[in-house]
């Protein structure tokens, strides 16, 4: 794996940070609610980024999915306070029985 530039030190601290308050407010709120990861590709960043909240089952999924754009809003909002605009908040947080081996 290539190593990360100054700049994308910073951006990883930065979500790493945001993904880690998300994770806490969504496992005290959530049922099922099992963990928060996230995948990015540094060079394409804030674009490429994407959490996944994971569950522990497919009822506690479907569960939670109405409220899965209150849960993209929080992280628009978190990264906007940052000051990181994500253009489509849709595409940047989502719903998912897989882990982040699978």
């Amino acid at each position: 794996m290539k190593k990360l530039s100054k700049v994308q030190e910073k951006q990883q601290a930065l979500v790493l940070t945001i993904a880690d308050k998300l994770e806490e407010q969504a496992r005290a709120e959530i049922p099922g609610m099992v963990q928060c990861w996230f995948d990015v590709e540094y060079h394409l960043f804030p674009g490429s980024l994407i959490l996944f909240f994971q569950f522990e089952n497919e009822q506690a999924l479907e569960a939670a999915r109405p409220d899965l754009l209150k849960w993209q809003k929080r992280l628009s909002a978190a990264m906007l306070k940052k000051g990181v605009i994500l253009k489509d908040m849709r595409k940047h947080l989502t719903f998912t029985l897989l882990g982040p081996e699978d």
